[in-house]
């Protein structure tokens, strides 16, 4: 993958959106004066304004996905994005934040995670992550998936279904009492068996008015995160995971991009979950597709 620039004029939010604190010089203050507290217990109403805001991010990443194909640039996603959200009176979250340039991240085949989205078009066979976050009524929704881009090959196909089972194994497991560390040690042994290695730079987070807070979540076994799931905690668990046995990456001078370090595809899945009293939440479920 190479970058295709220039990269788009910044695209601008109506000034009656409300907007996060890092959304003008791009420092998250509240999540840095927050940083190392234990996570949040969210109360009835902030679970509630959590399952809205998740589905807004639901229906914006549809309307994203439903765009892919050949010829279409990352850039053109980016937009169709940024004006979803508006309509929904919501802010983009990533947009300006820590300095990201644009509304959402497209990641394209050996792109791990956070790609910015150019004028790079689309092309058959390949696979693109699509990463949504927006923010609504002071609280975060973030989810992704990855789309086939026309017809794909089979290696590609068995990157992204195990992906996709490892975050739904990992979800299935999570209740009051589980451990977060024991999150990896679900994923893994499902990466390895599909011929994948776990993504280890790239962790999981909680989500509710802070777009990154505690809890840290690692996808890959023997970690050391600490803490145990209660009810009332909301955090997204998103495995990334690359084809072969080499886990690392590297970055482009954008200071966002990440790649593998030998070119093979990567895959990420991601939904936002809700701890309650019996198990967990899905708050950005949707329909997937069988591939």
């Amino acid at each position: 993958m190479r970058p295709v620039y220039p990269l788009s004029p910044t695209r601008k939010v109506p000034d009656h959106i409300p907007r996060p604190d890092y959304a003008e010089d791009g420092k998250p203050r509240s999540e840095m004066q927050r940083a190392g507290q234990p996570p949040r217990i969210l109360s009835p109403e902030e679970q509630e304004k959590m399952r809205t805001v998740c589905r807004l991010a639901r229906e914006v990443l549809d309307i994203a996905a439903a765009s892919v194909r050949p010829g279409i640039t990352t850039d053109e996603i980016d937009e169709i994005v940024h004006n979803a959200i508006i309509e929904r009176n919501a802010y983009p979250s990533p947009l300006n934040y820590r300095n990201f340039p644009k509304s959402v991240c497209t990641s394209v085949n050996e792109v791990i995670c956070h790609g910015i989205p150019d004028q790079r078009r689309l092309r058959e066979g390949d696979i693109v992550n699509i990463d949504v976050t927006l923010f609504y009524n002071g609280y975060h929704g973030d989810l992704n998936e990855t789309y086939p881009v026309g017809e794909i090959d089979e290696d590609s196909k068995r990157l992204i279904r195990t992906t996709r089972g490892a975050l739904d194994a990992a979800i299935a497991m999570c209740k009051p009492g589980a451990l977060f560390r024991d999150i990896g040690k679900v994923i893994e042994p499902l990466a390895r068996a599909g011929g994948c290695a776990v993504v280890r730079t790239y962790t999981g987070h909680g989500i509710n008015d802070l777009f990154h807070c505690s809890p840290n979540i690692p996808h890959y076994a023997k970690n050391k995160a600490v803490g145990t799931m209660k009810a009332g905690m909301t955090f997204s668990i998103e495995p990334m995971l690359n084809l072969g046995t080499n886990w690392g990456d590297v970055h482009w001078p954008d200071n966002w991009t990440a790649t593998t370090t030998d070119g093979n595809r990567s895959a990420q899945f991601e939904d936002t979950i809700l701890i309650t009293e019996n198990g967990a939440e899905i708050l950005t479920k949707g329909t997937r597709t069988v591939l």
